[in-house]
């Protein structure tokens, strides 16, 4: 197992070099001269321009701006701010924890709703539940987040007025206030996922039921939620990871417009302020730190399934 998950590293390395390129060149393609759209051009002058240039290294060649970027980024260095002059990675560890907290209780939230819904599902297939689960999923899919956000807002705060609409409470400051401002973004975000996972692990499941030693359980009298929770559950789980790994990337994406709409102090919001304020070099760093997040996410979950399928193990030594 070991030697298996050794050697995918060289392949997770050349994906994280050809990630940190393609954001690197986001400061070299972009329309006109990337110091004007920093500077502005109001009362500007060619000194400024010219030091400003230098700062940036825009004077070397690419390749030579290319290494001396991906060695500062290697040590954790993705340059300053160039509104506020913070470090960037101190602006990403300051909104890290709101984006995280969230995508994590919307996960969790998800994945609660999921595994029994999609399991009584799978169970009850073409049934009243099966077939009014399948209509509200689509419904919802069909839903954009920020629509769905506003209803949330509409309905918890305006209406019944249970949760704040907007702002943020740090964990360390009122765990009780943190988790009420946190918990309608969580579930917008959940919602949205809730209709795929509910799916895939439904189709898994329905394949699983119909395997022997499925039959052989049933033929003992095991009772029917041990044969869906012990023996069914794991095997149709590989999907389901697989699609977990990959929406974590969409979670990010959704706290974008989830952050901005509760005015959310999290990474998604860190991202559209700087696109506004063409603070380009917060806005580099931020997308090199989301992307590299989701790879690496997407190797652990590759990784992970060598640790729980021993077909994957023995098929591949």
């Amino acid at each position: 197992m070991a030697r298996q998950i050794l050697g995918r590293i060289p392949q997770l390395i050349l994906t994280l070099l050809a990630v940190s390129f393609l954001t690197f060149m986001l400061l070299s393609l972009i329309p006109g001269d990337p110091v004007l759209s920093i500077l502005g051009t109001d009362n500007i002058t060619e000194e400024m321009i010219q030091q400003k240039r230098e700062e940036l290294g825009l004077n070397d060649p690419l390749p030579v701006r290319y290494a001396s970027w991906l060695g500062d980024a290697v040590r954790g260095d993705f340059g300053r701010s160039q509104r506020t002059q913070q470090p960037v990675m101190d602006a990403i560890k300051e909104r890290l924890p709101v984006t995280v907290e969230i995508g994590l209780l919307a996960l969790t939230g998800a994945l609660l709703i999921t595994i029994p819904l999609g399991s009584y599902t799978a169970f009850r297939a073409n049934g009243i539940a099966d077939r009014v689960t399948t209509t509200v999923s689509f419904a919802l899919r069909s839903v954009p987040g920020f629509v769905l956000a506003l209803l949330m807002i509409y309905i918890f705060a305006v209406w019944l007025r249970l949760l704040p609409a907007t702002g943020w409470t740090r964990l360390t400051v009122d765990p009780v206030r943190n988790l009420r401002s946190a918990l309608m973004p969580a579930l917008v975000l959940g919602l949205a996922e809730v209709t795929a996972y509910t799916r895939v692990l439904r189709s898994d499941m329905i394949a699983t039921l119909q395997q022997d030693f499925i039959i052989m359980a049933k033929a003992k009298g095991l009772p029917n939620w041990r044969i869906l929770f012990k023996h069914a559950l794991r095997p149709s789980m590989f999907s389901l990871m697989t699609v977990v790994g990959l929406n974590i990337a969409a979670l990010v994406g959704g706290a974008l417009i989830v952050e901005t709409i509760f005015a959310l102090p999290g990474i998604g919001r860190l991202l559209v302020d700087s696109i506004y304020q063409r603070d380009l070099v917060m806005v580099q760093g931020v997308v090199l730190f989301i992307a590299s997040s989701y790879v690496i996410v997407n190797f652990l979950v590759d990784t992970l399934y060598t640790v729980l399928d021993p077909r994957i193990r023995h098929g591949r030594a």
